[in-house]
């Protein structure tokens, strides 16, 4: 599966089968939530925090792919992400794009 940012994949027709997403909710546990609050008294980057949401976005970008491969597409074309607190530690990832398959 392709995977790109832009509306167009260079020197492939596309036809367009919809839009594609994929998310996740995710949240650390308490023992990493307190030494995290720590951090931020100090200072610097929040690691575990940092772990929690590239762990969300691949597996909503993982989501997303299987949608797509459910209607038949070979590539997703304008890939993007958004994120929202859903509550302290915790964090909602969405990935969306438009599923397109090769003429």
């Amino acid at each position: 599966m392709i995977l790109v940012n832009t509306d167009y994949i260079s020197g492939k027709e596309l036809e367009m089968l919809g839009l594609v997403k994929g998310s996740t909710i995710q949240s650390k546990n308490v023992g990493k939530d307190i030494t995290q609050s720590f951090k931020t008294l100090v200072g610097g980057e929040l690691k575990a925090y940092n772990e929690m949401m590239n762990d969300a976005r691949a597996l909503a970008t993982k989501r997303m792919v299987e949608e797509a491969e459910r209607l038949g597409a070979d590539a997703i074309v304008n890939v993007r992400y958004a994120s929202a607190a859903v509550m302290q530690g915790a964090a909602e990832v969405m990935a969306y794009g438009t599923a397109v398959k090769f003429n």
